[in-house]
């Protein structure tokens, strides 16, 4: 592997998402293209655009959106131990 130290998998993590997810919308939105050549110009470009716009959103809302998920949540108990898993 690339040897990235763990504690940077949050930002790994978020550079991986906010790419993959800026990938599929900006097909879809790239989707109604006249011609093939024109619908992967116009979809790398908005591709290009969403991620730089999204990366730093993820990097810094995951962490809050992570807090307040675990807040609507409650642990499983594991009933071999009797507590939370």
């Amino acid at each position: 592997m690339l040897g990235i130290p763990r504690r940077y998998s949050h930002f790994v993590f978020g550079i991986i998402q906010s790419g993959l997810t800026s990938l599929i919308a900006a097909g879809i939105a790239s989707f109604p293209a006249a011609s093939p050549m024109s619908f992967v110009r116009h979809w790398m470009v908005s591709w290009l655009i969403a991620w730089a716009t999204m990366l730093p959103i993820v990097l810094l809302a995951a962490p809050a959106i992570r807090a307040f998920s675990l807040r609507l949540t409650q642990g499983e108990r594991d009933p071999r131990v009797g507590r939370e898993a």
